[in-house]
């Protein structure tokens, strides 16, 4: 039988006291970046990184060969990442991602992409090529693609009903949109009722960003103000997902990184976020800052 000593007794007693007087917080969870969170009032749960698959509208990913993507996904997922994004417009993506899970639980993950109208095809036509492309019966997210202008509600209003009544037959679990500049994103808040999900683009100093012009370009974004509509669009009960965060690749060093996920986990109004990655490192690099700025 141990013996419990007198400096026993002292060790663990001044230990609890001190765990008392840090308050609640001592005894808090640790957070991490393959947490499990949910977007909003979406009712959709997804890990709080993803998988980006459009660096440069997925020219990087496709870079790879579908033999090294493959290996990158699988890294990612065996690390925890169970969340994976990609687009209509990025090429081959939805192929080479499909076949990059393929042999996995489609319940283990959660698949997001983007859409615009193309041509005479409907909404259903689209969504029903994805599922195809991506070997899904369905959806997790789906989202109208790079919106530019103030009027974006009313211009896609016949797309919003079409992508409604699609989640209303479960095809798609919840639906949104992706941002670029300041002018559509203004009309965000006033259409949360809608908007179960939206991508916006967020990091420490704008880059990449958005700004008032009506096309992306090398201009810095107004930090501030997209701050500021983000917090708007999150009361409002639409999950947000972070996009951007490494500048699409623009922060070169260690140290611009490191601010800009400290930044937008500081936040605190980014469900989750979004990263493209070329490499095993990358990934490693993304969740191991997540991590660390989550819990200082």
């Amino acid at each position: 039988m141990a013996h419990f000593t007198r400096r026993d007794f002292l060790r663990t007693t001044a230990i609890a006291a001190g765990a008392v007087a840090a308050g609640p917080q001592a005894f808090a969870a640790k957070r991490s970046a393959t947490d499990w969170v949910e977007l909003g009032n979406s009712g959709v749960k997804v890990t709080r990184l993803a998988f980006g698959t459009g660096t440069f509208g997925g020219k990087i990913q496709r870079s790879l060969g579908q033999t090294e993507f493959t290996r990158l996904v699988r890294h990612a997922y065996d690390r925890g990442i169970r969340f994976f994004e990609s687009a209509d417009s990025y090429g081959e993506m939805h192929e080479m991602l499909a076949e990059a899970l393929k042999g996995l639980p489609r319940e283990s993950y959660r698949l997001m992409t983007k859409l615009r109208s193309r041509g005479t095809e409907t909404a259903q036509q689209t969504i029903d090529r994805f599922r195809k492309e991506m070997n899904s019966e369905y959806f997790d997210i789906v989202l109208i693609h790079c919106v530019r202008t103030p009027d974006w509600p009313e211009t896609f209003k016949p797309l919003r009903d079409s992508m409604s009544e699609i989640k209303e037959k479960k095809a798609i679990l919840s639906h949104g949109a992706s941002c670029h500049g300041l002018l559509p994103l203004r009309a965000f808040a006033a259409n949360t009722n809608w908007l179960d999900v939206a991508l916006l683009r967020v990091n420490h100093d704008g880059t990449k960003m958005d700004s008032l012009k009506m096309t992306d370009t090398d201009d810095k974004g107004d930090v501030p103000e997209v701050v500021s509509h983000i917090s708007k669009i999150r009361q409002g009960g639409t999950g947000i997902l972070g996009m951007k965060l490494i500048g699409e690749g623009a922060f070169k060093t260690p140290e611009q990184r490191d601010a800009s996920i400290k930044f937008v986990m500081k936040l605190g109004t980014v469900d989750s976020v979004t990263i493209g990655y070329k490499t095993t490192g990358e990934i490693d690099e993304a969740i191991e800052r997540i991590n660390t700025h989550l819990n200082s």
